[in-house]
């Protein structure tokens, strides 16, 4: 209920900006109005390598990723050569999330993240209670009795896991996924927008958005979500393409891009200009320092990043304090 009355509250602040007017030196407010809302209108973002309106941005891409939803997981393999599952699993390495941490995983749709977010707390939790019982081998039975009553007290809240998507489509696939897997617990699936999380602040121990903030019109604004939702000490983690450091990579990977990838994405998916849009939207996504201070703009701290395959893909990282 409080999220939705801030969710209100911050609509009804954007609308009435919209709507100030102005009868200073002879302006007509209507008139500024009319014109400021058009100014607005107007305002234009990148599409892949196209210029677009901003309002327009948000829908196609939405249709972008409503015609891969299906066979996105097969053409991540494919792109990637199967190198992507090995990215995911360097982010949760360097997370290293605890039992009891809270999760949410934004522009998750698959749940990638997510799945591997669970399986790493339930093994962290697992040889928790292996060390605790060899430690308890040499006790009376006394201790161990009230040992047991200690941890039962001090047992860590349960790992929780939120994929937070906008697309309907994407998040189906990946309740799909978590049905055939058996992953019934801890996890949850919610429809939201990354500029406007529909979630109170001081929510989460970890934020992750994995090959998903490119693809945001206003990544800004997404970061100071991503602040707002974190708890403090909260960590935001972004696994995201970046700029190629290596000359002699960089052309192969460029000529692997453009003259590869769209044509697995015709024959794998039926779709080469979905997949020439997401490989040109990798290339107007700024690099790693360029986001590296965004990132500290947004309020950040410690923010840092590591290159993953000669800087093909970057791990961003920062805490709120």
């Amino acid at each position: 209920m409080a999220a939705s009355v801030r969710l209100l509250v911050r609509r009804a602040i954007r609308v009435s900006h919209r709507d100030i007017t102005v009868s200073a030196a002879g302006v007509c407010g209507r008139s500024f109005c009319r014109c400021f809302s058009d100014a607005a209108q107007e305002r234009s973002t990148h599409f892949g390598f196209e210029t677009v309106p901003e309002a327009e941005k948000a829908d196609r891409v939405y249709k972008v990723f409503e015609n891969v939803a299906q066979k996105y997981d097969i053409m991540n393999d494919a792109m990637s050569l199967g190198i992507h599952r090995l990215w995911k699993d360097m982010l949760l390495h360097a997370m290293h999330p605890q039992p009891g941490a809270r999760l949410l995983d934004v522009a998750g749709g698959t749940g990638d993240i997510a799945f591997r977010f669970l399986e790493y707390v339930s093994s962290q939790q697992e040889r928790q209670q292996r060390r605790a019982a060899r430690s308890s081998q040499t006790l009376s039975w006394h201790d161990i009795s009230n040992n047991y009553s200690t941890v039962e007290a001090d047992r860590p809240r349960e790992s929780t896991a939120v994929v937070c998507d906008i697309n309907k489509e994407m998040l189906k696939v990946g309740k799909q996924k978590a049905d055939s897997m058996g992953i019934t617990t801890g996890l949850s699936w919610v429809v939201g927008d990354a500029e406007e999380l529909p979630f109170d602040d001081d929510q989460f121990d970890i934020y992750t958005i994995a090959f998903g903030i490119r693809n945001v019109t206003h990544i800004d604004q997404a970061l100071q979500e991503a602040l707002r939702v974190l708890k403090p000490g909260g960590r935001f983690m972004c696994l995201e393409f970046s700029k190629v450091t290596n000359p002699l990579l960089a052309r192969l990977y460029d000529v692997y891009s453009f003259q590869v990838i769209p044509v697995l994405g015709e024959v794998i998916a039926g779709d080469w200009k979905s997949y020439q849009y997401l490989v040109e939207s990798i290339r107007r996504f700024p690099d790693q320092e360029e986001f590296k201070s965004m990132i500290e703009d947004a309020g950040f701290y410690c923010v840092r990043y590591s290159n993953l395959t000669g800087g093909v893909v970057a791990l961003h990282s920062g805490f709120k304090l």
